[in-house]
Parts: C-alpha cells; structure tokens; sequence
C-alpha cells in the first residue's frame, strides 16, 4: 500500500459496532472513498488490515450468503 493510502486511514474516522460489548474483543473499521480500514481495538497501533471497497463488500455479502 502507497504511503499516500495509509496516510488517508491514520486521519480517518474509527468505529467499532454498537454491538460490542465492554470486552476488547472488538475490531475498528474505517471507511473512507477508497479503502476501508480493520483494526484491533485493544491494540490500535498493532497495524492495520486495507481493503478497497470493492474487496470489503465481496466479503460482506460473502458473510451474508453465509447465514
């Protein structure tokens, strides 16, 4: 990944789900106009997992078809 792309995910906005509880067994994502960002919540400096958009939702809705 370009220096420039991981610039763009140290500036971004973090989430975590509304569904986590209390626990630090949660991930961090990132979305931004051209990658979307993973990361562990209870170590944020541990580095970070990039995707573009287009690779993040294939997985999504492969997670979906699942069930």
């Amino acid at each position: 990944m370009s220096d420039d792309k991981q610039h763009v995910l140290f500036d971004a906005a973090w989430q975590k789900s509304s569904h986590s509880s209390d626990n630090s067994y949660c991930v961090e994502v990132a979305v931004t106009t051209e990658l979307v960002g993973v990361r562990d919540t209870k170590d944020r400096s541990g580095g970070t997992l990039a995707f573009s958009r287009e690779r993040w939702q294939d997985f999504v809705f492969g997670l979906r078809d699942r069930g």
